[in-house]
C-alpha cells in the first residue's frame, strides 16, 4: 500500500484497488475474466464481419444485430484492460479524466445497449403485428436514424455524471475499492456534498432502466395479444420463436444490471467483493454469450457463420 500513498503532486490521481479481500486470488479471477472477454470480442467482431460480407444480411434485423455487437464489444473494452493491468501487473493509478472518461463510457454504452434492445423490440411487435408494412415501416435508414436516437439519448443521461462529479472536492486518500471508476464508488470519495450526484445517479437508473423495460414489456405484450388472436397452434409457436432470441439477450441483460444495482444501493450486508464481481460481471456476461445466443437461434446468420468456418 505504501508503495501508493499520493503526494501533493498526485491529487488528481485516483488509485484503483481491483476486488479489495481477493487480492492474493486476483491472477486467478483474471483468467475466466480474460477468457470471457476474448470469447466476447470472437464471437462480437464475428456478427460484425459475417454481416459486412454477406450482402444478403444486409437488413434491418442484422443491422440491430451489428449495433448490438458494437455495444457489446464497448461495455466490456471500457473495464477490461485496466482490470487486466491491475490483476496481472498492479497498474493501479488513474488520473482523474482518464477515470471520468471510463465512468462516462460505463454508463452510456450500457444505456445505449438498451436502447437497441427497446428497437429490436419494436423491431419484432411490427414483424409479428403488422408483417404486410415491415419492410416500408422499417427500412435500414430508419434503423440507423433510431440508433443515432439511441446513441443521443445515452449521451444526453450520462454526460452530467462526470461534469458534476468535476466539481466535488475529494478527500487525500484516493483509493477506490473498485475495478473500474464505477460512478457511486467515486463519489464516496469526495469529502463534499454527494446529495445531488446521488440523486441524478437514481434518476438515471429508473429512467433508464424503467422506461426501457416498460417499453419492451408493451411491446411484448401487444405480441402476446396478437398471437393468441392466431387460431392455429403452429402459427403460435412460429410467432414466438422468433422472439427467443431477443427475450433472451433481454434477460440476460437486465437480470444481472438490476441485481448489481439493487444489491449494491440496499444490499449493506453483502460483501463489497461480492458487489464488485456482479458489477463486473454484468458488463462481461452478457456481451459474451449475446453473439451465441443470436447465432444459434437466428438460422440465416448460422448458416452463413458455418460458410466462412468451412473456408478457414
Amino acid at each position: 500500500m505504501a508503495a501508493f500513498n499520493l503526494t501533493p503532486s498526485d491529487m488528481s490521481t485516483f488509485i484503483l484497488n481491483g476486488i479489495p479481500g481477493l487480492e492474493a486470488a486476483h491472477i486467478w479471477i483474471s483468467i475466466p475474466f480474460f477468457t470471457f472477454y476474448i470469447i466476447s470480442l470472437l464471437g462480437n467482431v464475428t456478427v460484425l464481419f459475417v454481416v459486412s460480407k454477406e450482402q444478403t444480411l444486409h437488413k434491418p434485423m442484422f443491422l440491430l444485430l451489428c449495433m448490438l455487437a458494437l455495444t457489446d464489444i464497448g461495455m466490456s473494452t471500457c473495464i477490461m484492460p485496466k482490470a487486466l493491468c491491475i490483476f496481472w501487473f498492479r497498474l493501479k493509478r488513474i488520473t482523474m479524466d482518464g477515470c471520468l472518461t471510463q465512468m462516462f463510457f460505463v454508463h452510456a454504452v450500457p444505456a445505449m445497449h438498451s436502447a437497441i434492445l427497446v428497437i429490436m423490440a419494436f423491431d419484432r411487435y411490427v414483424a409479428i403485428c403488422d408483417p404486410l408494412r415491415y419492410a416500408t415501416l422499417l427500412t435500414n435508414a430508419r434503423i440507423a436514424k433510431l440508433g443515432l436516437v439511441g446513441l443521443i439519448r445515452a449521451v444526453i443521461l450520462v454526460l452530467p455524471e462526470p461534469m458534476l462529479l468535476r466539481r466535488l472536492p475529494f478527500c487525500a486518500k484516493r483509493f477506490i475499492s473498485h475495478t473500474y471508476c464505477e460512478h457511486i464508488a467515486v463519489v464516496k470519495m469526495s469529502c463534499g456534498d454527494t446529495t445531488v450526484n446521488r440523486m441524478y445517479s437514481l434518476v438515471i437508473t429508473v429512467v433508464n432502466i424503467g422506461l426501457d423495460l416498460t417499453l419492451i414489456g408493451l411491446s411484448y405484450g401487444l405480441i402476446i395479444r396478437a398471437v393468441l388472436r392466431i387460431s392455429s397452434k403452429k402459427a403460435h409457436w412460429k410467432a414466438l420463436n422468433t422472439c427467443t432470441a431477443h427475450i433472451c439477450v433481454v434477460l440476460m441483460s437486465y437480470t444481472p444490471l438490476l441485481f448489481s444495482a439493487l444489491t449494491h444501493r440496499f444490499g449493506q450486508g453483502i460483501a463489497a467483493h461480492v458487489h464488485i464481481l456482479l458489477a463486473n460481471l454484468y458488463l462481461l456476461v452478457p456481451p459474451m454469450l449475446n453473439p451465441i445466443i443470436y447465432g444459434v437461434k437466428t438460422k440465416e446468420l448460422r448458416d452463413k457463420v458455418g460458410k466462412y468456418s468451412c473456408r478457414m
